[in-house]
């Protein structure tokens, strides 16, 4: 359906945001890649599986966009969640469509609906947090498939960071109402204003992680320092050839 480019065994959208379209009838599952999601499935077979079933896969991260150059030679746009996310609210707005945020505190969940009241005011909103809790009970994932499928929205997306959003969303997708479902993390928080993103400075010159990393050297310190040198040893692995 999209332009596609084969990265290191995934199929990765290299086309324009703008063919992304809310209205067709085929659903549609959007979710992103970057070298510490490529790297921790390796390890999740769940995860990969996950990430290759995707209807659409965006190249979010500088890692992803290097490894098109050094490996197929080609010359690609980081899309990242952010990004995705203010695309299909633009379009929602247009048609007076739908939107479902499930995932985060209610707190944030809140501030997202103030804050989509004030810029797209022609999209409905609709949002759940679920429990905080490393795996849903059964009556956990119905009452969450309940909630969306009541709401039936255009645009479900889902804040519950990697790899459960993606895994979850991957088992459930059957049973949930919704045209387009993406995965998008850390872009709940950035919306609501609870994590400021780092400035278009850092993300234009390919160094979003660096501040981040500052801010949040716990959380991220991994990511960093294991994910990314593990991950440009396989991209000089794969352009060598010795992986296909």
């Amino acid at each position: 359906m999209y332009k596609t480019l084969k990265i290191m065994n995934y199929d990765v959208f290299v086309d324009d945001i703008s063919v992304i379209k809310v209205g067709i009838e085929k659903k549609q599952v959007i979710n992103t890649i970057n070298p510490h999601s490529y790297v921790t499935a390796k390890e999740d077979n769940a995860f990969m599986e996950a990430l290759q079933a995707s209807d659409t896969l965006l190249p979010d991260g500088s890692g992803i966009v290097m490894a098109a150059k050094q490996i197929n030679g080609e010359s690609i746009q980081k899309i990242a969640g952010s990004n995705l996310h203010v695309y299909l609210l633009s379009e929602l707005n247009k048609i007076g469509g739908s939107v479902f945020y499930m995932g985060a505190s209610q707190n944030t969940l809140d501030s997202i609906s103030a804050r989509i009241a004030k810029e797209y005011s022609n999209v409905k909103v609709g949002s759940y947090s679920p429990p905080f809790k490393p795996e849903f009970l059964e009556e956990d994932n119905n009452t969450i498939i309940s909630r969306v499928n009541a709401f039936n929205p255009d645009i479900l997306f889902i804040g519950m960071t990697a790899p459960k959003q993606e895994k979850w969303l991957h088992v459930h997708q059957e049973e949930l109402n919704f045209k387009i479902a993406s995965s998008i993390g850390a872009v709940f928080d950035f919306y609501a204003g609870t994590v400021v993103r780092p400035s278009p400075f850092w993300i234009n010159i390919h160094l979003e992680w660096l501040p981040r990393l500052l801010k949040e050297p716990k959380r991220l310190w991994k990511r960093n320092f294991v994910s990314t040198p593990l991950f440009l040893i396989d991209m000089m692995l794969y352009k060598m050839g010795v992986k296909k």
